[in-house]
């Protein structure tokens, strides 16, 4: 009876203390150098369809541009205005004012602030244009300490950066296949990205878009534990049953 509590207490010990390899938790892996892709340094996010933008208009005439901005109160411009924002609709279009209906979708800021600068030139003396995506979220999910959505001030946010947001991955997460989950054009897209690897960095995925999801994964010893913890009385009343079984057999 001693040699079997013996070699059951050292089973034990053994699971608790085996390591688990190194490949399966450390980021970035492999001490070659990347040269990180030139397309990727200059990433923008596209602007989509739901998508709410500031767009700020002044010129050397103040006067003149308050037609070219949104208020509460239409045609003021004052210290307690408030500016409205405006809403890409399902055409991929805005309706600015005098302008008319502009398609801003399938483009970056940059490009529909240069756009609208072009077309006021022919209303304002060097008009200024400011274009904010306000509505730039990701969320996290999974296994990290903090899940939850996020919100990007400054529309450029890496997959690294955002799991640093949520808390970092909890040891239970599988660093080898998180999960990235992005909606564009009407399309759902499920990438697989792998945090061991430094080829991450020159993925075409390593910047994120507005509304991207980051799910990671809960390893097998994690799966494992919850089906056994919604078990654990069941199990140790039946351990506790069979030791004393075995006690009263052996004396």
């Amino acid at each position: 009876m001693k040699t079997q509590i013996y070699s059951a207490f050292l089973l034990v010990m053994w699971l608790l203390t085996s390591c688990v390899s190194s490949k399966k938790m450390v980021y970035f892996q492999d001490n070659e150098t990347v040269q990180v892709n030139e397309a990727i340094l200059n990433f923008e996010p596209i602007i989509q369809s739901g998508d709410l933008l500031s767009i700020n208009v002044s010129a050397l005439e103040a006067e003149a541009a308050v037609t070219f901005n949104l208020y509460e109160t239409p045609g003021t411009r004052t210290n307690n205005a408030k500016p409205l924002n405006y809403l890409v609709d399902s055409e991929g279009e805005i309706n600015f004012p005098v302008v008319g209906p502009i398609k801003v979708a399938g483009f970056t800021t940059k490009q529909v602030t240069q756009n609208l600068t072009s077309t006021l030139g022919a209303y304002l003396v060097n008009p200024i244009v400011n274009i904010r995506l306000i509505n730039f979220k990701v969320t996290v999910m999974g296994e990290v300490k903090s899940p939850g959505t996020y919100t990007i001030p400054n529309e450029r946010i890496t997959i690294v950066e955002a799991l640093g947001l949520a808390g970092d991955l909890n040891i239970q997460g599988k660093r080898s296949t998180v999960l990235l989950i992005r909606e564009q054009e009407g399309k759902r897209a499920f990438i697989t990205m792998d945090l061991t690897n430094k080829k991450l960095f020159n993925s075409p995925y390593y910047y994120l878009a507005q509304n991207d999801v980051i799910y990671v994964e809960p390893n097998k010893t994690k799966i494992n534990s919850s089906a056994v913890g919604t078990n654990t009385s069941i199990i140790v009343s039946s351990v506790s049953l069979l030791i004393t079984l075995l006690a009263l057999l052996t004396r």
